[in-house]
């Protein structure tokens, strides 16, 4: 448990709209008065107002007093090293596989078939973390998972038949789900703490956009710039690394929940499910969009535009954070973050029908990536809240893994659609995705609003 200390009072500054930490100098430190005539009174006989204190400035401030917890900074930097990977592994797989096979179709096979056995095995790995702790559990699970890479960067280099690549690949499974432990940490610490739970959940979403913005692009830097396998080694060594690290910062682990013989898995809570299945129509989202907008550029020129996407994402989530958390029911939050969603996910449709410009399509897309942090981090707290304290990490890889399921079916629908009815019209599917989720989550409301406190 981490140590608490005495929080000190706080102010408004007139640099910051917000309220920030007022702190009190010793009496020994104090710089000395200068001598001169003291300020009378002021003209009207009221109370002299005090001068501006400094403070933290701008959208910084929240962040600020986030990552002023002790040991938060150390757990951020190893997990961040961990998550790198992330965006990485399934590119760097498929890059390796194909150089080697020469076939794009048995690259995606054996990283789908990862994909499908991550999400089996993966809630599973996250159960025993609450019940036994992170560290215990997560270290021999990353170096399972890094045994699979290297077994699979093997297969491949010897050329093995190509059953070995799906055994092998299939056994990275057990990578533990770092976004999820480190969401469970800043729950335990700011638990009761709306504010800063919400600042914590636009950071980490704001984490992952970044992850999957850097990783593919340093998976196809390594591939090509030193040998096929490079992505995956490199991935390998950076997820066992940020492991370690994350997990030797004992100070900030949520401690181990030992369940009786009646606890069952979080989907079993009320509100649970319904969530579930809008995570997986907005994973439907992102999966679409990315292989549609894949299948409409067709060359080089797809990869930036898809960071575009991401870029938007992370900004709209950094300044998501900075502000207060809005107040009001999360559920009706999430209803209007899907909205906004639903709407934006329509201009990559408008700019391919209309101009057919790649500028253009660039702009809508980041545009549209605006709406994805606001919706995930509302909905990730949603989901916080409804999960029992004691399965965070499991409630945590339960979203997860419903957006996985999500993405599959969206990159399936958007590459059906793109086929057979053009890309453009393909843009329609998230689109429709994004409205699903929208009814959905009006559709769940009730389940959902009975179980919030």
């Amino acid at each position: 448990m981490p140590k608490t200390h005495s929080a000190p009072p706080l102010a408004l500054t007139a640099e910051s709209p917000v309220l920030a930490p007022r702190y009190r100098e010793p009496a020994s430190v104090r710089a000395p008065r200068r001598p001169g005539p003291r300020p009378g009174p002021p003209a009207s006989g009221g109370r002299q107002r005090p001068g501006p204190r400094p403070g933290p400035r701008g959208t910084l401030a929240s962040y600020r007093r986030l990552f002023a917890t002790p040991g938060t900074r150390a757990f951020t930097a190893g997990n961040l090293v961990a998550r790198v990977p992330m965006g990485m592994l399934s590119v760097s797989a498929v890059i390796m596989i194909a150089a080697e096979y020469g076939s794009y179709a048995l690259a995606g096979g054996v990283t789908a078939t990862g994909l499908a056995a991550t999400a089996l095995v993966a809630p599973f790995t996250a159960r025993l973390v609450d019940r036994y702790g992170q560290a215990r559990i997560a270290v021999p699970a990353a170096a399972l998972a890094v045994l699979g890479s290297l077994a699979l960067l093997l297969c491949v280099r010897l050329h093995a038949p190509a059953w070995t690549l799906f055994a092998a690949y299939a056994a990275t499974a057990t990578t533990p789900n770092t976004g999820g432990m480190s969401r469970a940490r800043w729950a335990h610490l700011h638990r009761g703490d709306p504010a800063a739970l919400h600042t914590a959940n636009a950071f980490e979403q704001a984490v992952d956009e970044l992850c999957f913005m850097v990783g593919p692009v340093l998976a196809a830097f390594l591939c090509a710039a030193l040998f096929p396998e490079a992505g995956t080694l490199t991935g390998a060594v950076l997820l066992l690394t940020g492991v370690l690290l994350f997990a030797a910062q004992r100070s900030t682990e949520p401690p181990p929940a030992p369940r009786g013989g009646g606890a069952g898995s979080p989907l079993r809570t009320a509100g649970m499910p319904a969530l579930m299945v809008v995570f997986l129509a907005t994973g439907a989202v992102f999966g679409s969009m990315e292989v549609v907008t894949l299948a409409y550029v067709d060359g080089p020129a797809a990869g930036p535009l898809l960071a575009l996407q991401a870029a938007g994402s992370c900004a709209a989530g950094l300044v998501y954070g900075s502000v207060s958390a809005p107040g009001g029911d999360v559920r009706r939050r999430l209803l209007g973050c899907l909205a906004a969603m639903t709407a934006l996910m329509a201009l990559p449709l408008l700019s391919a029908a209309g101009t057919g410009s790649l500028l253009a399509l660039g702009g809508a897309l980041l545009i549209a990536g605006m709406a994805t942090a606001p919706t995930m981090v509302t909905g990730m707290t949603l989901a916080q809240r409804l999960t029992p304290p004691g399965q965070l990490n499991e409630g945590m890889t339960l979203a997860v893994t419903a957006l996985l399921g999500g993405i599959a079916a969206g990159s399936a629908t958007g590459g059906w659609t793109a086929e057979h009815a053009g890309a453009t019209a393909g843009y329609a599917v998230p689109v429709a995705a994004a409205a699903l989720a929208l009814v959905l989550a009006a559709a769940a409301g009730g389940t959902t609003k009975a179980r919030l406190p």
